[in-house]
C-alpha cells in the first residue's frame, strides 16, 4: 500500500516546483526580453516594408487590388519570420517546427476546399503581373467577345458588344488563347465580293483599291489589297483588305459597312457586275447539252417537219 505524503513533505515538494520553475523564468528573462524585442522590430519592419512594397507594385501592376494583396502577403511573411526567430531564441524550437506543420497542413486542406477559388486567385495574380489586357481593351477567348469592364482578383467582368456584362472567371482567361485587339491599335477589315467571270480581274482590284483609299480613316493605304480568294459556283470570289485604327471612330460596324457600300459602288463605275447564284442544266449525257438549245433544236425540228407536211399534202392535191 503506498504511503500518503504529508502535509508538510507536500508543501516541501511544491516549493521544490515552484523555485525550480522560478530559476527557469529567471534565467530565460534575457531570452524573453530579447525576442520581444526582436517581434517589435521585425513589426515594425513589415509595416515599412509591406507600404515600400505597395508603392511600388502600384506603380507596376494596373490593379491596385492585386498589388495591395501581395504587399499584404509580403507583410506577413515578414511577420511570420519574426515571429519564429523569437520563439526559437528561447527555445521553443519544437513549437516553431509545429506550427510550420500546422500551417502546412491547413493551407494544404484550405486549397483543396477552395481549389476553384484558389486557382481564380492564382490566376488573377499571375495576369496582373503579366498585364495580357487593362480596362477598355477589346478582348476575345472562350466565346466572349467584348470591352474589358473590370478586372478583379478572382474574375473579370467584360461588357458585350450586346449591351450584357459577361463575369469570366480569371482561371478562363489565363488557360484559353487570348485575343487582344487594341494592343497594337490598328485592326484589318475584310471585305468578301464576287464578281462575274466576264469581268477583269485586274481592273476589279483597281477600282476597288482607288476607292477604298479615298476613306480618311483608311490607314497604311499602300498595305490596301484586293486578293482573288477562288473560283465560286457563279462567281470569281475577291477578299478586300484594309487597315483602319482599332478602337477609333468611326467605330467597327460603321468602317465595314461603308466598307461594302464602297466596293458596290467602285464595281458599278466600271461597269463590274456582282453575279447572283446562277445554274445553267446540262440535260446531255457528255455534257454541253444545254435547255435553251434543245428547245431551239426542238422548235427547228417541229417547224421543218411541219414544212415538209405541207408540201406532202400540196403534192397529192394535184
Amino acid at each position: 500500500m503506498m504511503n500518503m505524503p504529508t502535509v508538510g513533505e507536500a508543501e516541501k515538494l511544491i516549493e521544490e516546483k515552484l523555485g525550480g520553475w522560478f530559476d527557469v523564468v529567471i534565467s530565460h528573462i534575457p531570452n524573453f526580453i530579447v525576442a520581444i524585442v526582436i517581434a517589435l522590430v521585425f513589426s515594425i519592419l513589415a509595416r515599412y516594408a509591406g507600404k515600400l512594397m505597395k508603392n511600388v507594385l502600384r506603380r507596376s501592376l494596373d490593379s491596385t487590388q492585386i498589388a495591395d494583396l501581395m504587399a499584404s502577403i509580403f507583410k506577413v511573411i515578414v511577420l511570420c519570420i519574426g515571429l519564429f526567430i523569437a520563439l526559437d531564441f528561447v527555445g521553443l524550437k519544437g513549437t516553431v517546427t509545429s506550427l510550420l506543420a500546422g500551417a502546412g497542413i491547413v493551407g494544404l486542406a484550405i486549397g483543396f476546399a477552395f481549389q476553384d477559388m484558389t486557382e481564380n486567385l492564382i490566376a488573377g495574380i499571375a495576369m496582373g503581373i503579366r498585364k495580357p489586357f487593362k480596362a477598355g481593351d477589346v478582348i476575345e477567348t472562350d466565346d466572349v467577345f467584348g470591352s474589358i469592364h473590370s478586372i478583379n482578383l478572382r474574375n473579370t467582368l467584360i461588357e458585350s458588344f450586346y449591351g450584357q456584362l459577361i463575369l469570366v472567371p480569371n482561371k478562363v482567361l489565363f488557360r484559353n488563347v487570348l485575343k487582344n485587339y487594341t494592343t497594337l491599335g490598328v485592326r484589318r477589315i475584310e471585305v468578301p465580293v464576287g464578281i462575274s467571270y466576264g469581268d477583269d480581274i485586274e481592273k476589279a482590284k483597281e477600282v476597288i483599291v482607288d476607292k477604298i483609299n479615298e476613306f480618311d480613316f483608311v490607314i497604311r493605304k499602300d498595305e490596301t489589297a484586293v486578293y482573288a480568294e477562288g473560283f465560286g459556283d457563279s462567281s470569281i470570289n475577291l477578299l478586300v483588305w484594309f487597315w483602319i485604327k482599332y478602337p477609333g471612330e468611326p467605330d467597327f460596324m460603321t468602317v465595314r459597312h461603308k466598307g461594302v457600300v464602297a466596293v458596290k459602288q467602285a464595281l458599278d463605275e466600271a461597269d463590274i457586275s456582282i453575279p447572283f447564284p446562277i445554274r445553267t442544266l446540262d440535260f446531255g449525257i457528255k455534257g454541253g447539252e444545254k435547255l435553251d438549245a434543245m428547245i431551239s433544236d426542238k422548235i427547228s425540228q417541229q417547224s421543218a417537219n411541219k414544212k415538209g407536211g405541207n408540201n406532202t399534202d400540196a403534192s397529192q392535191g394535184e
